[in-house]
Formats: structure tokens, sequence, C-alpha cells
């Protein structure tokens, strides 16, 4: 059993993450872990695959694409705020942020991230 957490969101990013975006960590626990993705202006993510966990993000800024690829159905989805999606173990991925404001999503990671051999380099859209 752990200990309840608290984190506010840090100023500035801790780690890039292995496609290229800033993170920002915040409250994790023994099921999952949750951090703040931010993407600047006009940039595009690596495309990346996950081995082990699945994510859920929410959109909080700016505007951008979201390209997924999973058991052959593949989408590209319009982000903005408001907007919620899913990232199945093994989902191709890859984002753009389009707008004039940096893209940020606050993601859920289902087991908690274990680290960045995490992620593998994939074939994207863009």
């Amino acid at each position: 059993m752990s200990a309840p957490v608290t984190v506010a969101l840090p100023a500035s990013y801790d780690v890039l993450a292995p496609d290229g975006s800033e993170v920002r960590i915040l409250a994790s626990g023994v099921s999952g872990s949750m951090a703040h993705f931010r993407l600047p202006p006009g940039s595009v993510s690596k495309p990346v695959a996950h081995r082990t966990v699945e994510e859920l993000w929410y959109i909080v800024e700016g505007k951008g694409r979201m390209w997924r690829k999973h058991h052959g159905q593949e989408s590209i989805v319009e982000l903005s705020p408001g907007i919620s999606l899913s990232i199945p173990v093994g989902a191709a991925f890859q984002f753009r942020s389009d707008g004039k404001t940096p893209l940020a999503a606050v993601g859920v990671t289902m087991p908690p991230w274990p680290g960045m051999d995490e992620a593998y380099a994939v074939n994207g859209k863009w």
C-alpha cells in the first residue's frame, strides 16, 4: 500500500519522452502514473509504440492531431482542449502541434511508466 501523493505541475519539464515531447512528472501510485506532456507549436513527435503500458490522454491546451495504428486499424483524430483518447498497449502513435500555442495533455499510464526502454520506434504518419 502506498501513501497519498500530491504533486504540483512543475514549471519546467523533468525529461524528454522517447517521442520527443516534454514530460512533467505528476502523481503516481501502485496501479498507474500521471504526467503532463507538452509539444511546442509546429512540432511533430517521433512515432513510437509501448511494450507493456496503456495510456489515457486528456488534452488541456493547444490544437493538433494524433495518429494511431493498432491491429491493422489506422486513424487520425483532431486534438483540442476537452478531447480524451486511449493509446492501447502496442499501438503505434504519433502526434503533432498544429496551433500557435503548445499542445499539452495530461496522461495516465497503467501500469506506472517503467522507464525509457518502454517505448520503441515505429514507422509513423508524419
